[in-house]
């Protein structure tokens, strides 16, 4: 058993037997690079948009579907899928658009789930009305950058939107009853551990469906890249980004699915921390720091009672 709600576990136990993420490139921009919020991005973005190493952004969705099923099909005997809209700002056009995007998916039959990354200004009840009409055939996902509760750690990142577009998303997504999945960074440039706190709690408090916790890592070709190299952004050791982990989790409602843990690079790409490219070694040590401790998620929201379902 582990020490905190997975999201592997919960899905095996849904359908039945490991269900897969396919990372896709449906050639969206973001408005924090085109101009309309910003140019540069956020600091620690490279210009790929997170998409995953295997993605080819050349080909349609419907074909990086095709051959990456046929793939996991003969290297994993996989069975079920998730199409995961990964690249850049997934609702980042007209819901015309977006219709054509997301019936890509359609066809193949072993997809058992829609999700979708996004940022929390880039929504409305429209694109969400669209979103919500996916669910009559799959498991539906909003993934939402959030990455900080506190504005002023958004500000110094170039987030390019406040708490408060969150906040305003949530309260709309909520409407059309999609699961929400946030996303959060530990180790943002100026964030103390209570800050890293507060954001595993007010996510508590608002009973988010989902979290994907990131640590902060250096890319080639970023902000952040010149900051770390001018001594101005200083980056975690694996022992104390495992520490701030279990502390996240600890402070974070039992409820919550955990769907990340640590992130990465593309190992050519990667500059900083090292060690990070050995995730299952860190997430292991997550596991194990939580047993060591005798704790899990939520426990200290369970010791201190401050949050009653």
């Amino acid at each position: 058993m582990k020490s905190y709600r997975d999201y592997n576990s919960y899905l095996k136990t849904k359908y039945g037997c490991r269900v897969y993420r396919i990372g896709l490139d449906a050639g969206f921009s973001c408005p924090n690079r085109d101009g309309t919020k910003g140019s540069g991005g956020c600091i620690y973005c490279d210009g790929n948009g997170s998409r995953a190493s295997y993605t080819d952004a050349a080909l349609p969705v419907e074909k990086q579907l095709s051959a990456r099923i046929e793939h996991l099909k003969k290297i994993k005997s996989a069975q079920k899928f998730i199409a995961y809209f990964q690249a850049f700002t997934n609702t980042y056009a007209p819901p015309e658009r977006l219709k054509a995007v997301y019936d890509s998916v359609l066809p193949f039959k072993e997809i058992v789930g829609i999700s979708i990354g996004t940022r929390p200004d880039a929504v409305d009840r429209d694109k969400l009305r669209l979103i919500s009409y996916y669910k009559k055939g799959y498991e539906v996902w909003l993934e939402y950058g959030l990455q900080s509760i506190h504005d002023k750690t958004l500000k110094l990142i170039n987030r390019g939107h406040y708490f408060k577009d969150f906040l305003n998303a949530l309260e709309m997504t909520k409407e059309f009853g999609i699961p929400v999945c946030v996303h959060v960074i530990l180790g943002l440039p100026g964030e103390t551990r209570d800050e890293m706190i507060a954001t595993a709690r007010r996510l508590s408090e608002l009973k988010v469906e989902a979290v994907k916790i990131h640590l902060l890592h250096i890319l080639k070709g970023t902000e952040l890249e010149k900051l770390y190299n001018e001594g101005k952004a200083g980056i975690l050791e694996e022992d104390r980004y495992v520490e701030l982990a279990c502390d996240f989790l600890e402070n974070l409602s039992g409820d919550i699915i955990i769907q990340r843990l640590t992130g990465e690079g593309e190992r050519a790409n990667h500059i900083a921390p090292l060690w990070a490219l050995n995730k299952i070694d860190t997430i292991n040590r997550i596991d194990r720091t939580l047993k060591k401790r005798e704790t899990c998620q939520g426990y200290k929201l369970t010791v201190n009672q401050e949050f009653i379902s």
